[in-house]
């Protein structure tokens, strides 16, 4: 019987589901699966993107360990795709690989000052609470009043996260250099704003509802804001998460506030138009226009003009891909181009044996079940197209160990990441923490290594 030499560039969730739905369906071949990740441990931005205080996510992570942990995958962890390993060597030891890196960096936000000093992009910030290896140990945290632009669930993580007491984190993975920065912050008011109305926002009601159980924290809604207009009114009545969401906003409205340290302010019907600086070039206040429904499902200007005091400006207006060297890349939408997984080229033509699944296919966009039926989309094409997969000169499992310690690669394998794991459990138990996130890449790479090594030997 053949058998399929794949490859998955990226060991997130849509390359982790991708691997398993073809070693799951039917087929007329053996599989061989590696995966190539860029950091030293797996789980892409469920380790890396999503706030620690999510309980949800260790459900996540668990359906992921096991995946890996049946052994039928290879891993090999600090792996840079373009530097340690390239699409031609890719094509010398496998039939196909499937793209699923992701997409990491900030959308761009158009309007005048947003490079002022203390302007920031969401992910960044995001990256730098969930302790990811290639960014700045220290965060500036000198905010007082701070701006969130933004209404889906990034934007509600920031927020949350920069309202939040640092003590309420304790429970949760954060490294110890986070929770210094959090405590440390002088902050006293988050301002969310949204161009659109709240029967029009991209909250989900859990991330919304987590935000009205902050201790000390006051949420603060304004009864202009639900003035609904028939649009609004049929959303509210005929969609279920809206009608949840339009609950959780009016049971706010209810509340006394005043009392609390912090505040967490949502501003609907804002567009954010410029950013005003100090001389010094930092940020000193936002100013937007105030807006209303144009009775055609969107927005427009009422002329109004607004400004709030603010030291510090988070944008979490999306999400965007990154190029990969040698691999096609739509510069307009951040994504490999693709029919259904299957890449193309700059004429429009399918690549044999390149694909595509997760957010570098089809955008930054769903949650984790689109994860999952998009890769399925993806594997469907790969097992039906046999016929066009590439012909490896070697192909053999040795071949990939054997070219990376060449290079002088230090990869880190499910060994390693085993060990990796329970180091950080270990140093989370004397603290009754589930765990401490090693944040230095150095430091990663040596547990894994250490350990991993001493496994293979004893």
């Amino acid at each position: 019987m053949p058998t399929l030499r794949l490859a998955i560039v990226g060991a997130g969730p849509a390359g982790i589901y991708a691997a398993d739905i073809l070693l799951r369906e039917a087929r007329g071949f053996d599989v061989s699966i590696d995966l190539f990740e860029q950091l030293p441990a797996p789980y892409g931005l469920v380790r890396y993107g999503v706030a620690p205080d999510h309980p949800r996510i260790k459900g996540i992570v668990n359906a992921l360990r096991d995946v890996l942990d049946r052994g039928d995958i290879r891993i090999f962890g600090n792996v840079r795709f373009g530097e340690d390993i390239t699409l031609e060597d890719l094509k010398r030891h496998y039939n196909a690989v499937v793209f699923s890196t992701g997409a990491i960096k900030d959308a761009d936000l158009d309007i005048p000052g947003i490079d002022l000093d203390g302007s920031y992009g969401a992910a960044d910030f995001v990256s730098w609470f969930d302790g990811h290896p290639d960014v700045p140990r220290t965060w500036p945290l000198t905010a007082e009043s701070v701006a969130v632009i933004g209404n889906g669930n990034v934007a509600l993580d920031v927020s949350r996260i920069l309202a939040k007491h640092a003590e309420d984190l304790l429970p949760t993975e954060i490294p110890a250099n986070v929770y210094e920065g959090l405590q440390a912050s002088p902050v006293t008011d988050v301002h969310v704003f949204g161009r659109r109305g709240p029967a029009q926002v991209k909250f989900t009601p859990l991330e919304l509802r987590e935000l009205g159980e902050l201790r000390d924290v006051d949420m603060v809604v304004y009864d202009e804001d639900f003035d609904h207009d028939e649009a609004s009114k049929l959303a509210i009545a005929t969609n279920k998460q809206v009608t949840v969401i339009d609950r959780v906003l009016q049971q706010w409205r209810t509340r006394e506030v005043g009392t609390a340290s912090r505040r967490l302010h949502l501003h609907f019907y804002a567009k954010p138009l410029e950013l005003l600086g100090n001389e010094d070039g930092t940020l000193r206040a936002i100013r937007y226009e105030r807006t209303r429904p144009d009775g055609q499902g969107g927005v427009e200007g009422t002329g109004e003009i607004r400004e709030i005091p603010i030291q510090a400006l988070y944008r979490a207006v999306g999400y965007v891909g990154s190029p990969l060297p040698g691999v096609p890349f739509d510069e307009r939408y951040g994504v490999i181009p693709n029919h259904e997984g299957q890449v193309l080229d700059t004429d429009g033509n399918r690549l044999p044996g390149v694909y595509a699944t997760g957010w570098i296919k089809r955008g930054p966009v769903g949650l984790i079940g689109h994860t999952k039926s998009d890769a399925m989309e993806t594997v469907q094409h790969v097992v039906t197209d046999q016929g066009t997969w590439w012909s490896p000169e070697d192909p053999s499992e040795a071949a990939i160990p054997a070219l990376l310690r060449e290079r002088g690669v230090d990869f880190t394998d499910l060994a390693g990441w085993h060990a990796l794991d329970q180091h950080e459990i270990a140093l989370g138990e004397p603290q009754g923490r589930a765990r401490v996130k090693v944040v230095p890449r150095d430091e990663m790479i040596d547990v894994s290594l250490r350990r991993s090594h001493a496994d293979s030997q004893a």
